[in-house]
């Protein structure tokens, strides 16, 4: 594998004998013991996950606020220092440049963490916009880890000495955390100190949290309807056609704002759905899928741990079909679905 960046954790994974891929130029845990196991984990206990690949930089100023408020469209004004928020960066013609969590630590300082693959241009993005802020990359010497799970509260108070509730943030040097995550269960994001890492990887494992990859991460968010940049999010799809309109701060002027009001007037041309097969059958990204009508293309799919069955998510258009039946072509031949609006599992 030639990937060009690797975790400050990558000993500790080869020595738990993980299997690696490539993450965006990042070389990172796929698997473990085996996705399953750590779905399940993550599920019924309590799993940590290296997720040093996403992007991460802060704002420091007084100006970062109004950066924010500027660049991504939620509406920052709906929380107050200390909480967190998911909200997207948009082009100005409303398509989803990526989706972004942002912690708001204190007045004057915010940690934005976008998408690993996306983390140059929204960094940039942000330099190019200017204002009174001072902006610093925390990827190139932080690691960052997610505790999730049932049992992850407990576990984060035992090893690390708090917990933070969801969404809120909570600056404990040597560590900065947030109730964050992309799973649907409860516990925390640590951004840590490079040299600082291995330690809280160790703490977690041995007080009990099963070490997770990337694959059990997928199917996690998946049975939650949690889109994937890059595959049910993009440029070319806006945020009224992924059924986050609710992310959309409309208080404010942000980029792509005009676009979305345009959108939302004439209605959007395509809308993402879920839906679940009667069986293992597994859905694939780039398949063909119908329902009520509406015809198009299934974005993400897996199968569920969880449900035992396969599960997907995919844009349709004509948009808002109200039919429950739905059809997926697998190599050649269709076969019948049932419409679910996400999440496919309640947590």
């Amino acid at each position: 594998m030639t990937a060009a960046h690797r975790s400050p954790l990558h000993a500790r994974h080869e020595t738990l004998r993980a299997r690696f891929t490539d993450f965006g130029g990042w070389e990172m845990p796929l698997q473990y013991a085996g996705t399953l196991s750590e779905h399940t984990a993550v599920r019924t206990g309590v799993g940590v996950f290296d997720v040093s690949h996403l992007g991460r930089f802060a704002l420091d100023g007084p100006g970062a606020a109004a950066l924010v408020g500027h660049l991504l469209c939620n509406d920052l004004g709906r929380i107050t220092p200390g909480r967190a928020q998911y909200t997207l960066m948009l082009t100005p013609d409303g398509g989803i440049v990526d989706d972004i969590i942002v912690w708001w630590v204190a007045p004057d300082r915010i940690i934005v963490l976008p998408n690993g693959v996306n983390h140059d241009l929204v960094r940039d993005g942000f330099s190019a916009a200017g204002g009174d802020v001072r902006i610093t990359d925390l990827r190139s010497h932080t690691a960052l880890l997610a505790v999730q799970g049932p049992g992850a509260p407990a576990l984060l108070e035992s090893v690390v000495g708090f917990a933070p509730k969801r969404f809120r943030v909570a600056d404990r040097p040597p560590l900065l955390a947030a109730g964050t995550g992309y799973t649907g269960e409860p516990g925390a994001e640590l951004v840590v100190d490079a040299d600082l890492a291995g330690s809280v990887f160790d703490d977690l494992v041995a007080s009990g949290a099963v070490p997770c990859g990337l694959g059990a991460r997928d199917t996690l968010r998946l049975e939650m309807g949690f889109p994937l940049w890059g595959q049910d999010l993009d440029t070319t799809t806006t945020p009224l056609e992924a059924g986050l309109d609710w992310v959309v701060g409309g208080d404010h002027d942000f980029v792509g704002r005009a676009a979305l009001i345009a959108q939302r007037a004439a209605g959007p041309r395509r809308s993402l759905i879920g839906f679940a097969f009667p069986d293992r059958r597994v859905p694939r990204h780039g398949y063909a899928l119908r329902c009520d009508g509406s015809t198009g293309t299934v974005t993400s799919g897996n199968f569920s741990p969880t449900l035992g069955v396969g599960i997907g998510m995919g844009y349709v258009a004509p948009a808002s079909p109200t039919g429950d039946a739905a059809t997926v072509e697998v190599r050649g031949e269709w076969f019948p679905a049932r419409r679910v609006d996400p999440p496919f599992v309640e947590r």
